[in-house]
């Protein structure tokens, strides 16, 4: 029988609590800050606080990743090889990183994952890490299923992509506009998120094509229609956007994904979780009942011709409840209303474009009454964007995890045996001496199992008991009490033995598929160039930050923003705007650019 290949969940983890509920709601790994050095300052973690999260997460066989992947100073390697040290000894089981320099440090047998800012979108940069050591690669948002599938196809590494969550509009999360405009790089953990800022679009010639609109803002990323396509391509874990977001949003979102699998496992038996136990969920996962900006599955499938971006607002969105017919007094009333309740969070878009939002003060039917009095036209579309009840009913506990055993109780020369087995395939005996058994009057098997069921306290649930012959005798709660907590506490040992930590295998220098970098490999150190160098490159150019350039493209993205508005010199016949192209934010213009032959535009700051 072939081997049923293990697929992961990874959840993000803005602290240890969060992370503790991505794990009860399901994820088969989580991923957290480094103290420092990860791509998000703002979601940084003590390296107590990763030993005490491995240690629960191990408990589960879930895997703890730390990010560690900002591009580093020559000044900062020696503490980021400190850290890492650090983090190896506390139990994480991988490292994220985007720069180069730590293929030349000193440092543990640690795993690493090539993190989607590598760049990993093409079967030869691919195939290059896995052979310099990876151990996992985030692929690229940008690419759809068919080239995912090629890039499998080619290589052995694990492939790692994102499922779910925030858009960066740069390609690959390569972007140097934050840096450009307000001294705050990407690279070091800093986004301004200047693509969350309206802007106005005009031409060459000077004419205002599109009023203020957040025309560089995307929609977030849903691809849970595809998941099965990216099983199918080759993809070994799903990844889940937002170490920045707050406890619901994971339990909601890890949630939804847990259940979508295990409807894809029970129906395809070639595919298996890579964790142990099982989730119970108290509530009905919605994604859109999270934060959100709108979903789109961003070019999985194919080059996307629907509406990506978010153009009217860069906050949530969430759901859309109904469109308002009239004003009735200080009420709105909407037409296609869902249930709405007093509390909740409103974003509304007028006919007309504009967008606000408010607060629902009381819901009477299909009237909503906005907390203050205000005017909207007929036709505005009304989205609820924080559901007070469903929050509510997040903010208390909504999962538990269990580990199921399998119990086999048994009765031989006058001894007790109880025999477990976990869903790995662990399997331990306990024995407790019991010479004078009695004969029971009435059959004990209901006790029997009632009693060896209380599990309490512990990770385990006895799914399944066989009683071996047992049922006959009179056996005292105590003592089956005292042979299940002897068998448990045993197998806790066994399980805990038996993890073992994945090791980094042989780091090498291999060749690299091209002979120049440019800025955008982000080489900010003497150790990143001697590693790229030392795999062939010929020369290396400085990353941005370290000398920012002067009319150099800050961003390249494969959202067109000529594409999204139906303006496609590829597909679409000349509309006379003419370019190029300039988007306008106070004192602040940006240059766009076409490669229609690679499907790409750049943004760039004259």
């Amino acid at each position: 029988m072939r081997e049923r290949r293990p697929i992961e969940l990874l959840s993000p983890a803005r602290d240890i609590s969060t992370a503790k509920e991505a794990i009860l709601h399901g994820a088969d790994a989580v991923y957290i800050g480094a103290p420092r050095f990860s791509a998000r300052a703002a979601a940084g973690n003590t390296v107590e606080d990763i030993a005490m999260l491995a240690e629960y997460a191990h408990t589960y066989r879930v895997k703890v990743y730390v990010a560690l992947n900002t591009i580093l100073r020559d000044d900062e390697l020696s503490e980021a090889e400190r850290i890492i040290r650090d983090l190896y000894r506390a139990g994480a089981d991988a490292l994220i990183v985007q720069d180069m320099a730590v293929m030349k440090l000193d440092i543990p047998p640690i795993p690493l994952h090539a993190s989607t800012q590598c760049h990993n979108a093409t079967p030869q940069k691919v195939r290059f890490l896995q052979d310099a050591g990876f151990a996992q690669v985030v692929l690229a948002r940008e690419l759809t299923v068919k080239e995912i599938k090629e890039i499998a196809g080619c290589t052995d590494v694990p492939l790692e992509v994102f499922i779910h969550g925030a858009l960066c509009v740069s390609y690959s999360g390569r972007c140097y506009l934050s840096r450009a405009l307000s001294g705050r790089s990407a690279n070091r953990g800093e986004c301004a998120q200047c693509c969350r800022l309206p802007y106005e679009l005009s031409d060459a010639n000077g004419r205002t094509l599109i009023k203020e609109s957040y025309l560089l803002s995307l929609k977030d990323m849903n691809r849970s229609e595809y998941v099965e396509d990216l099983l199918d391509a080759g993809v070994t874990s799903l990844k889940i956007e937002g170490r920045l977001k707050d406890a619901s949003y994971v339990k909601n979102i890890t949630a939804y994904y847990r259940q979508l699998l295990d409807g894809i496992f029970a129906r395809r038996p070639e595919y298996r979780r890579s964790s142990s136990g099982k989730s119970i969920i108290g509530f009905t996962p919605d994604p859109d009942k999270s934060f959100n900006r709108g979903f789109t599955p961003y070019f999985c499938d194919q080059p996307s011709f629907g509406i990506v971006s978010s153009r009217f607002t860069p906050k949530s969105t969430g759901e859309y409840m109904g469109r308002l017919v009239r004003s009735e007094g200080r009420g709105l009333r909407l037409a296609g209303a869902s249930a709405m309740h007093n509390g909740d969070g409103v974003l509304y878009r007028t006919p007309g474009g504009e967008t606000g939002g408010f607060r629902v003060n009381r819901v009477a039917g299909s009237v909503i009454y906005p907390a203050e009095e205000m005017r909207l036209p007929a036709g505005t579309e009304i989205y609820r964007n924080h559901d007070i009840e469903f929050e509510r009913k997040l903010a208390r506990p909504t999962a538990e995890r269990y580990i199921p055993l399998t119990a086999m109780l048994a009765y031989r020369d006058g001894e007790l045996l109880l025999v477990l087995t976990d869903d790995s395939g662990i399997s331990v005996t306990a024995k407790e001496l019991y010479p004078d058994a009695e004969k029971a009057r009435n059959p004990q098997d209901d006790n029997q199992r009632k009693q060896l069921a209380r599990t309490g306290g512990t990770q385990y649930r006895f799914e399944t008991v066989i009683l071996d012959g047992t049922g006959q005798y009179f056996i005292p709660s105590s003592v089956l009490a005292a042979l299940r907590r002897k068998a448990t506490d045993e197998l806790s040992l066994q399980r805990a033995a038996g993890y073992v930590r994945e090791k980094s295998v042989m780091r090498g220098s291999p060749q690299y598929p091209c002979s120049e970098l440019a800025y955008t490999a982000n080489v900010y150190n003497k150790k990143a160039e001697a590693f790229y160098r030392e795999c062939g490159v010929k020369a290396v150019s400085p990353a941005y930050e370290s000398r920012p350039e002067k009319g150099v493209p800050l961003m390249r993205t494969k959202y067109c923003i000529r594409r999204e508005y139906g303006q496609c010199l590829r597909y679409n016949a000349p509309s006379g705007w003419e370019a190029p192209l300039w988007l306008r934010n106070g004192n602040t213009r940006l240059r766009l650019d076409f490669d229609c032959k690679e499907c790409v535009m750049t943004v760039t700051k004259p």
